[in-house]
């Protein structure tokens, strides 16, 4: 599967629960949409982040990639309900960072 390298870099933070790796791969005012909630810009992203893997420690396994849409599907797992489950990552993506994140199931 050929994922951009900011993707790549993305995933990789996930799996090692960097959090400030993670926002790293957004640009500053970057919007990350998941679980109803909007987080805007980078700092806000890194609390979220670091949030969610504290209470759920979930790891990403990249299963398909839509180049023409930027949609990761990735089988997500860790300490919630239903785990593992496949989830859809919506990227907008612009000079080399992340824009726009939408997670969806």
């Amino acid at each position: 599967m050929n994922l951009p390298n900011i993707i790549s870099e993305l995933v990789k933070a996930q799996n090692e629960f960097d959090s400030a790796a993670y926002a790293n791969c957004f640009a500053e005012n970057a919007q990350v949409f998941d679980e109803g909630k909007t987080h805007d810009g980078k700092t806000e992203i890194e609390n979220w982040i670091h949030k969610a893997n504290k209470e759920y420690q979930a790891t990403m396994e990249p299963i398909d990639y839509d180049e023409k849409e930027n949609i990761l599907s990735a089988k997500t797992s860790g300490n919630f309900p239903g785990s593992p489950i496949v989830l859809k990552y919506h990227f907008q993506l612009g000079d080399g960072v992340i824009e726009s994140l939408k997670i969806s199931g």
